[in-house]
């Protein structure tokens, strides 16, 4: 077959079985491309193809929605989530994002605040003689000024138990197995440190210095402590065990000087009397007593978590004390 006679019947063939196809006519008579050569026609059935393809219209679950928040705040979300109403248990409005009220509680101020555990071991050593050096340069630096301490104090605080439960978690995916309760104890501890700190930045105010002295001693012990965690859990345990020590010590310290009238006593913050369900006429040395206290907790909970490795066991099979604080 010649190349002339191949072309014909290929006009031919398009002429009659692309309008059948390609055209959003119901009938066969045949149209305008019937002369048209491939290219045209083809670009003509493209076209064709598009003016005939079906509008879509979003149904009316799709189309967004407004919400409105406590504070006033519009939101503006097709995906149907509303904020939650929460309310007190005196049908008075919530007015706290960062926790709800079954994440406040009573804490437990009968713990014994001196108790100290005492340095047997090589480990135990190094652990405690760590902590004891960071201690003098922060004490150098802030003298009497507790509130700017305590903010740099719960900086620090609050990384060990997200680290910790955060490796935790990682290594319960990869080995497929449980984890006997310590991530969820490990973020209750971090949580807990944090909300400190939201409770104390309502009365300090850091100076650009002391941000800047934060933002550089977190980035650097995350990650040593990161590095700590995966060498030696049951070391990096121990150290926070001391470290939380020295917290009590140091809160202690502020009570003195709240109780001596070098510090002034001012009222509560709100978010501390919410928390800590606080009788409304609460002080500022209330807050720090109840905060010395989860200080106290966090010092068990973490050198029991190192004696718990230092016999052999790993913290998976011992349960964890979840909300012990």
């Amino acid at each position: 077959m010649s190349q002339s006679t191949a072309t014909k019947v290929s006009r031919l063939v398009l002429g009659h079985l692309g309008p059948r196809f390609l055209s959003n006519t119901t009938g066969f008579s045949r149209p305008a491309t019937a002369g048209m050569s491939a290219a045209k026609f083809a670009s003509y059935g493209v076209r064709d193809w598009s003016a005939s393809a079906p509008s879509v219209k979003p149904s009316e679950e799709e189309k967004p929605k407004a919400f409105a928040t406590e504070d006033g705040k519009v939101i503006v979300s097709y995906w149907g989530v509303a904020p939650p109403k929460i309310t007190k248990e005196d049908g008075t409005a919530w007015k706290w994002n960062c926790f709800r009220p079954w994440e406040s509680y009573k804490p437990d101020i009968t713990i014994d605040v001196k108790k100290h555990h005492k340095p047997g071991t090589t480990m135990d050593k190094f652990a405690y003689w760590t902590v004891q050096v960071l201690k003098y340069p922060t004490h150098l630096f802030f003298q009497r000024r507790h509130m700017c301490h305590a903010v740099l104090l719960e900086t620090v605080a609050a990384v060990p138990g997200m680290v910790g439960g955060m490796l935790l978690h990682c290594k319960s995916l990869r080995r497929f197995e449980q984890s006997g309760g310590w991530i969820k104890a490990l973020l209750e501890e971090a949580e807990n440190e944090r909300m400190h700190l939201m409770t104390f930045i309502e009365i300090a105010k850091p100076k650009w210095y002391e941000r800047a002295l934060v933002f550089a001693v977190q980035g650097v012990f995350f990650n040593a402590y990161f590095l700590a965690y995966l060498a030696s859990p049951k070391l990096a345990h121990r150290i926070v065990g001391y470290l939380e020590e020295e917290a009590v010590n140091s809160y202690s310290e502020f009570l003195k000087d709240l109780d001596n009238g070098s510090f002034e006593n001012a009222p509560a913050p709100a978010i501390a009397i919410d928390y800590w369900r606080l009788p409304p006429n609460s002080t500022l040395r209330d807050v720090v007593f109840v905060v010395r206290a989860d200080e106290a907790h966090h010092r068990d909970l973490n050198h029991y978590a190192s004696d718990i490795q230092c016999q052999g066991l790993e913290l998976k099979d011992t349960p964890a004390p979840i909300g012990y604080h």
